[in-house]
């Protein structure tokens, strides 16, 4: 064991050197004591399995290091350097032919989990050197030793930069046979030499680093076995035809992939860049159509990176498309799921791969076990679990020959354990819908049992009853086998349920289109009377909802007016020169020698339309704009569309993305509960016109994210808007012309109607520049009357009716 301390007995002679080794080994227990407490509660602590060999190599403890690195194996690959450790440490402490095959099987553990020259040379030093019968040359050794040797090559052979090694080591070793062969049999000593020569060949024709000094160790070792070459300028000059022919092609190939061998032996990069060359050096040679050079360089690849999940995939990916079946494809999936054992994908194509293997039903379920026990997304357990179910149907309802029929309990197994996980987390959704109806499938088309399929759904509509589509799911199965009253229950049970979106109008027109097509006349009446009460109620409800939506709209824009009004009114005066300006220029007329707050109708006059002459006050101007609120602004140049029955999956892009043929998308306000924050599957839609706020209506009823969205033009205040503005004209008509516009207006009043009341506490808004009914018109006050006491509004109803 190389990393075992020396036991020098003259260590001892010193104090020092004892106390020290003393206090070393107190602080690699305590190193023990705690790796040991992080290990139990951790195992999947990878650096704490590695530091914890470590230090047990260091102490020699060999029982515990044993257990420690085949507890580290059991859930993690160990490096071919961990491999080379953990044999010469089993052979340095074994003795005797007992320990051959315990350390022979570590040897195999070894180059299965990853391609490494120096652990295949150790393997195959390890054999000659200890196994007897290779050792003494007897023929069951000779042929043990040559079918590692082939074994290695067919591993590593094609390897540019080291696969030589390999090569040299089984000339070495045929050579070693052909000079212990007695001199005088001669037809044994010429068939070793023609299976040398065999290999130099094999050799020759594999593009590797350093050819020429493979060319020329051939062509001296033909010249000891007595054959004359001729000499020439070339180094191809005296072999035969076909071996130069097929050394010259592997040079080209060699040439070929010098400079990308030599980007993935670079020291000074990163993982990404090293990574980046190895995919472009697979590019290359997929490209060259060589399925055993691809897959070589793959395993290259893997060794240096063997947790990328990508290059697994990768892989995988690669052997089933061109190997389709075989051992290979499954020993590759089972090192890629132990090195990644958190990607879903890797253990669903491990199990397609094992059934195409035709594996035992013991060694899939199995593998489908120790899945489950990975981490895993919900969506990746489902897919697994589906898998699962694909493989039972398959050799239950399709048997190969030779295989024992299944049992149908075994479906019936799995759906039930998948049942019990999933609705606990996806509860309302399409996963365990997706579940539940294939179940329902399968116990009705497979085990030809409509009560059981029955009770799928019914289990079905205990977890997902609010979802519409559980219940159409269970409807059309019962429709399509002409089962029309139980079909026409499952309608009454659920018309009068609330679905999201418009799910509740849609169940009650689904259940008038099943009348139609399946029911009497009578079924029909029956139906539209039950279901017209709930569709009045359901528009009512959605109407109150969208104008609630409105006025929250609106009051939320008025806010937001009014703190920036605030913030306007907040900046001192001397901020604005025009206004310094104005105040100057109007100040007001003092009367009886007091300030006086009420200005004579003349001396105020707002001016509705600037002359062209005038220079525009563009301060004044932009406070104006300011002031104005941003919802009228929006609606004054843009039309919007009201947009009900969406995904809550559902977010703005996923809208934008679905009126993007549309065009003229302005601005896009999903709805959002107030309390949970989630979406309520409502939205209005602001279009830059009318023509295209027309081919968005157009659009209503089309599919977005598996939902049929209900589009409609919204405007639900339009009774409110036009009160708004017959208002502001009124104003502004008193405002521009003063009291003869306001007479005007009292006089067409009374013409329509000569027994006016008014009811209810009603405002009226007077222009500060027109004077209230009553008062005369430029006519000063006296110190005596002091200033008008504001009147009220009965008192302003009571002047009105009089006048």
């Amino acid at each position: 064991m190389p990393d075992l301390p020396d036991q020098d007995p003259s260590s001892s002679d010193s104090d020092s050197d004892s106390g020290s080794e003393d206090g070393d080994q107190a602080q690699k227990n305590l190193q023990l004591q705690t790796l040991e407490a992080e290990l139990s509660t951790n195992p999947g602590n990878y650096d704490a399995h590695v530091q914890y060999i470590k230090i047990l190599r260091q102490i020699a403890d060999i029982e515990k290091l044993r257990q420690a690195r085949e507890a580290m194996n059991e859930l993690f690959p160990l490096t071919p350097s961990m491999w080379q450790d953990w044999a010469k440490d089993e052979a340095s402490l074994s003795t005797g032919s007992d320990a051959f095959p315990a350390i022979e099987k570590l040897y195999e553990r070894g180059v299965f989990e990853y391609l490494s020259i120096s652990l295949w040379s150790d393997y195959l030093d390890f054999v000659q050197e200890n196994d007897t019968s290779v050792r003494e040359c007897s023929p069951a050794g000779i042929l043990k030793a040559r079918d590692l040797f082939e074994r290695a090559l067919t591993a590593a052979g094609l390897h540019v930069s080291e696969g030589s090694k390999l090569w040299e080591a089984y000339r070495k070793f045929e050579q070693a046979i052909f000079d212990a062969t007695d001199e005088t049999d001669n037809q044994a000593r010429d068939k070793q030499i023609q299976r040398i020569r065999t290999i130099f060949h094999r050799q020759l024709s594999v593009p590797h680093v350093n050819m020429r000094s493979t060319l020329l160790d051939y062509k001296a070792w033909e010249v000891e076995q007595g054959n004359i070459l001729n000499a020439g300028s070339s180094d191809l000059d005296g072999i035969s035809s076909h071996v130069a022919s097929a050394y010259k092609k592997a040079l080209e190939m060699y040439n070929a992939r010098v400079h990308l061998e030599e980007q993935i032996c670079q020291q000074d990069m990163s993982d990404s860049e090293k990574l980046q060359n190895f995919m472009n050096y697979l590019k290359f040679e997929q490209s060259s159509g060589d399925p055993s050079r691809v897959q070589m360089l793959y395993e290259r690849a893997i060794t240096e990176f063997p947790i990328s999940s990508y290059l697994w995939l990768d892989y995988t990916h690669y052997l089933d498309k061109t190997l389709k079946v075989g051992s290979i494809i499954t020993n590759v999936y089972s090192r890629a799921v132990k090195n990644c054992p958190c990607v879903g994908e890797l253990w669903v194509r491990y199990l397609l791969s094992l059934e195409r293997g035709h594996a035992s039903e013991k060694e899939i379920a199995a593998v489908f076990e120790k899945s489950l026990q990975c981490i895993l997304t919900l969506d990746e357990f489902l897919d697994l679990y589906l898998t699962r179910i694909d493989g039972l149907r398959r050799r239950i309802s399709c048997p190969v020959e030779g295989e024992s029929v299944l049992d149908y309990s075994l479906i019936r197994e799995t759906f039930q354990n998948a049942s019990d996980y999933f609705s606990q987390y996806l509860k309302n959704t399409d996963g365990l819908l997706r579940l539940h109806a294939y179940w329902a499938r399968l116990e009705l088309n497979l085990h030809k049992d409509l009560q059981a399929a029955r009770g799928v759904w019914e289990s079905l509509l205990k977890i997902c009853g609010s979802m519409l589509e559980a219940w159409q799911g269970y409807i059309t199965m019962e429709a399509e086998l002409g089962h029309v009253s139980e079909a026409r229950s499952l309608y009454r049970r659920c018309y009068s349920k609330r679905f999201p979106g418009t799910g509740s109008e849609d169940i009650c027109y689904s259940w008038l289109r099943f009348e139609r097509e399946f029911g009497s006349l009578d079924d029909f009446d029956r139906a539209v009377q039950k279901v017209t009460p709930r569709l009045e109620e359901l528009q009512l409800f959605r109407s109150q909802q969208e104008s609630k939506l409105t006025e929250e709209g609106e009051n939320s824009s008025k806010k937001n007016v009014r703190d920036k009004r605030k913030q306007v009114s907040e900046i001192p005066d001397e901020h604005y020169p025009a206004k310094r300006q104005k105040d100057a220029s109007q100040k007001p007329k003092k009367a009886h020698g007091k300030d006086s707050d009420v200005l004579n109708p003349g001396e105020q006059t707002v001016e509705k339309i600037k002359p062209k002459g005038d220079k525009p006050d563009i301060q004044n101007e932009q406070r104006m704009k300011e002031r104005v609120p941003e919802k009228a602004k929006v609606y004054a140049d843009q039309c919007t569309a009201f947009v009900s029955n969406i995904n809550l999956k559902a977010n703005d892009e996923h809208l934008r993305q679905f009126f993007s043929d549309v065009g003229g998308v302005v601005a896009i306000r999903l709805l959002h509960d107030k309390f949970s924050g989630k979406s309520r599957g409502l939205a209005y839609v602001d279009f830059s016109d009318d023509a295209h706020l027309v081919a968005a209506v157009a659009k209503n009823k089309q599919m977005l994210l598996g939902k049929k969205l209900s589009i409609a033009r919204s405007d639900p205040k339009h009774g409110k808007k036009e009160h708004a503005r017959g208002s502001e004209s009124r104003e502004s008509a008193e405002t521009s012309n003063g009291p003869r516009a306001h007479q005007a207006l009292q006089s067409s009043h009374n013409r329509g109607s000569d027994n006016v009341q008014l009811r209810g506490r009603n405002t009226f808004a007077i222009p500060r520049n027109v004077l209230a009914l009553g008062q005369t018109v430029n006519k000063p006050k006296t110190e005596e009357q002091g200033e008008e006491k504001p009147k009220s509004n009965d008192e302003f109803r009571n002047m009105f009716l009089k006048g």
